[in-house]
């Protein structure tokens, strides 16, 4: 495929660049009146109209008639696959109550639980890829799946198997969490489920590409993350940490001693953190379609860019606190309640986002040889435009891996 006329090309990022920190969140390339040639779903080479465009090769020739070309979108955060909804909590939420409040009361994340238990396996599958294919419309290409709405062994692995499922099922990218230690099962007490989610270790291994703990306020301490991660690491998981979301939990300090890949849900973050942070592969993820969804603090992403550090954004897609996976919404909140530029946000939705899964050396930026996953878009768009008119139509085509979806 080439595609011709590109009014701007954006997201130009030089081989072997895994990631954006400090000053390089303010910078992207970009090529204006370009082209780009695909081949075998990877991008070949991209350049300026006014030199030598490529012959199409008998493919196909996309003329963008001065759109805007761009990554697509990175998904580093989600539990898409859930029964149900949780829409009754919506309103326990207007009239007050907050997130600890409804878990306390048998609501939340074991209400999911319920529902999971109670549903067929295809039917999960089913649901599921209802999101997934909403996701993929609104331009992700790249996402990462949890379980963690099972809370015991069979549920969980039924979780599991329908992720695999789904990336079976998918031209998208996608990436399994075992997150088991979400919330403490039905039936079970603290120190028994932290245990059994140990057991269910080896098994998930096999259905899994990292491993996750809810450590925050009402769930897991660091005690017990630190105990299932180490765990974990035996079985050749990789960790990534809830942190943040209701209190400054500790969990940024036990994700960089354990080599997390991220430490997500930074909505309250200490200066201490912070520096506990500079110079560690971790990258630090925020999550503000949950922090708008349920009244939370949005996190202090200028002062990590200030800091010297990378951010990578996600949208949390779940039933319970960010019921959405429409990543140009979480690019507008990340402008309008977070100040970043909209390259900052933009940077912080590709290439930091595709490391914070894992995925940077195949997708996340224009860079020839990786995945031709791309969102094109209709004339007159430029990336700032992207967040300020936040809810108009965009997308004239995406692409994963050079096939228009």
């Amino acid at each position: 495929m080439l595609i011709t006329n590109i009014g701007e090309l954006v997201g130009i990022v030089p081989p072997g660049v895994r990631r954006k920190q400090g000053e390089e969140m303010s910078h992207t390339g970009v090529l204006r009146d370009a082209w780009l040639e695909v081949l075998d779903g990877r991008i070949a080479s991209f350049g300026e109209m006014s030199a030598q465009v490529p012959d199409s090769r008998d493919g196909k020739v996309t003329d963008a008639r001065g759109g805007m070309l761009m990554p697509a979108f990175c998904d580093s955060h989600t539990h898409i696959v859930h029964a149900g909804t949780r829409e009754g909590e919506f309103i326990d939420k207007i009239n007050g109550l907050s997130y600890e409040e409804i878990a306390a009361r048998g609501g939340g994340i074991l209400n999911s639980a319920d529902l999971l238990h109670e549903t067929p396996e295809d039917e999960l599958y089913r649901q599921s890829m209802e999101r997934v294919r909403e996701m993929m419309s609104k331009g992700s290409c790249a996402m990462e799946i949890k379980s963690g709405y099972g809370l015991n062994p069979a549920d969980e692995l039924k979780m599991l198997r329908v992720i695999r499922r789904i990336k079976e099922s998918v031209p998208a990218i996608v990436r399994s969490t075992f997150l088991g230690a979400h919330a403490v099962g039905r039936g079970y007490t603290h120190e028994s489920y932290v245990q059994a989610v140990i057991d269910m270790l080896p098994e998930a291994a096999g259905l899994s590409d990292f491993v996750d703990v809810f450590c925050d306020k009402g769930f897991f301490t660091t005690e017990d993350t630190a105990r299932i991660l180490k765990a974990a690491s035996s079985c050749g998981l990789r960790a990534k940490i809830h942190a943040n979301e209701l209190d400054v939990s500790g969990g940024v300090e036990v994700g960089v001693s354990c080599g997390a890949l991220s430490v997500d849900h930074l909505e309250r973050t200490t200066e201490a953190q912070i520096e506990i942070l500079k110079g560690t592969p971790v990258m630090p993820v925020m999550l503000p379609s949950s922090s708008f969804f349920l009244g939370l603090p949005f996190g202090a992403a200028r002062d990590f860019i200030g800091a010297g550090l990378g951010v990578a954004l996600a949208s949390d897609y779940n039933p319970g606190s960010s019921p959405s996976g429409d990543m140009r919404f979480v690019m507008a909140l990340a402008c309008i309640k977070m100040r970043l530029t909209p390259v900052q946000a933009f940077n912080a939705l590709t290439l930091n986002a595709a490391y914070a899964m894992g995925v940077e050396d195949v997708s996340g930026s224009v860079t020839a040889g990786k995945r031709a996953d791309l969102i094109l878009t209709l004339p007159g768009w430029s990336l700032t435009r992207l967040p300020y008119n936040y809810t108009t139509p965009f997308i004239r085509s995406v692409f994963a891996a050079g096939m228009e979806i």
